[in-house]
């Protein structure tokens, strides 16, 4: 007796794992910031009370993306809209550092500049994931 297996291939599977590592890792970051603001702050530089608000900021976000990512059907728009604010992200986290503006530590502009990389390969990745979606 033989059996036949049909294999499909997901062609979201890429893009979802991407997205769903992003929320992943930007849920965290905003956890830490919320729980630990003070001694982050100190670590860091910026206040604890802009760190409060950028972990409620990354909190949510990362929600939204794993939101995003376990939908049946992914949408373009959407993910696109993640790109785009990863890629301002990234654009403002080099900006913060260039411009001295969020009174960052030696340690928090190093801090900033590596999360911004990931939050750049993490676009790169959505944008690779969104064009695997349509060649497949």
């Amino acid at each position: 007796m033989t059996t036949a297996l049909t294999v499909t291939a997901d062609r979201t599977k890429f893009l979802r794992l991407a997205l769903a590592a992003d929320a992943v890792v930007t849920g965290v970051n905003g956890l830490v910031y919320l729980a630990f603001a003070a001694p982050v702050s100190d670590l860091l530089g910026p206040g604890a009370g802009l760190l409060r608000e950028i972990g409620a900021f990354l909190l949510v976000y990362g929600a939204a993306v794993g939101l995003l990512a376990t939908r049946r059907a992914i949408s373009p728009a959407a993910t696109r809209a993640v790109i785009a604010l990863n890629i301002i992200w990234t654009l403002g986290s080099v900006a913060a550092v260039v411009t001295g503006v969020a009174g960052l530590t030696t340690v928090g502009a190093i801090w900033t500049i590596a999360q911004a990389l990931v939050v750049g390969v993490f676009a790169e990745l959505q944008i690779t994931g969104l064009r695997k979606t349509r060649n497949n």
